[in-house]
Formats: structure tokens, sequence, C-alpha cells
């Protein structure tokens, strides 16, 4: 499997989400594309922290990209689930059993894809009823076959570790939680 990951920034996402999945998987080695689906490399979350992208999405070439991550927030959930052409590239990773990551209220682009169905999910709550058709688990981090969704902000440490360890392994994800000084309640 391919461990280059692309995570999609839409104007509002959330920023601990991002900046956390960010960091624990480029201390991975893993090579992680921060991706703008606005149409400018500068992107503002939620909460006014704007960061610069590396890519814009026309500029990404996915047949080399292993795993799109999608990190939450309003209105960056609601952004990134109308983008049309993220949504088709979304379906074509879930065809060819590509990895696909959503945390917060991200996960609502899964359900409005239609690719959760007969799924264990999490989301944060108050998003359950757009992930159709999956079975809502309420867990901080779910993973299902090529899926995997994460409750919200303060468990972005544990959903991106969870990542890495679909990636590269338990042993490295346990490394890098000791170093983190995670701890899972």
């Amino acid at each position: 499997m391919k461990e280059i990951v692309a995570v999609h920034m839409a104007e509002g996402f959330e920023e601990i989400e991002a900046i956390s999945i960010i960091d624990v998987l480029r201390r991975a080695r893993i090579e992680t594309l921060v991706v703008s689906i606005t149409g400018k490399k500068e992107v503002t979350g939620s909460h006014g922290i704007a960061i610069i992208t590396d890519h814009l999405f026309d500029q990404v070439d996915y047949d080399r990209v292993g795993m799109i991550i999608l990190p939450g927030g309003m209105p960056g959930s609601k952004n990134l689930l109308n983008h049309d052409a993220l949504g088709n590239q979304i379906l074509k990773f879930h065809e060819q059993g590509k990895l696909l990551g959503a945390i917060c209220a991200a996960p609502i682009v899964f359900g409005n894809l239609n690719i959760l169905k007969n799924k264990k999910a999490t989301c944060y709550p108050g998003f359950e009823n757009q992930l159709t058709g999956a079975e809502i688990t309420g867990s901080n981090v779910e993973v299902d076959d090529n899926i995997i969704t994460g409750k919200g902000a303060g468990i972005a440490i544990q959903f991106a570790l969870q990542i890495v360890e679909k990636l590269k392994g338990k042993p490295l994800a346990d490394e890098l939680s000791e170093k983190l000084i995670y701890t899972e309640n």
C-alpha cells in the first residue's frame, strides 16, 4: 500500500484535528500532503487560524496517494461534502479499497456518498443521522475495513495513531504514543 496520505482542507476546518493528524503522520515519516479544496493555498479554520497548504486539489496525482483524510469542523465538513470532485475521488478510492479517514463531523461526507453501509462508524455527536447505513458505535475511533472514523477534536491524536498503525504497524504507533506521552482514557 502507498504510504502517501492527503489531508484535505476546506474553509472552516477544525484546527486541532487537522494539525494533530498532519503532525503525527509526519512524525511517523508518512508522506503527508496538505491539500486545499478552496482554489487557494491559504485556508482558514473554524477558529480563525489560517494555514498554508502544500497543494491545490487539482494539482494532486491521486494515483500516487494511498489514503484520503478529512478533518472535521464546521462549516469545513459541509464544504468538503459540497466539493464534487473530492466526492468523486473518495468514491474511486472506496471502489479500489484504498484507505479513507474522517473525524468529527467529516464522516458525513462518507455517509452522504453511501459508502458506510453496514460499516461501523463514529462521528461528532449530533451528526449520526447523516452516516447513512452505518452501524454507529459511539467509540472514539472506529476502523472497519478501509474506513477509519473518529469522534472529535479531543481524540485527534488517537485517530492519527490509528492511521499510523494501519499504514506502518502497531510497534511504530506505540512508539509514537510513548514519545507524545499520549494515553487513552
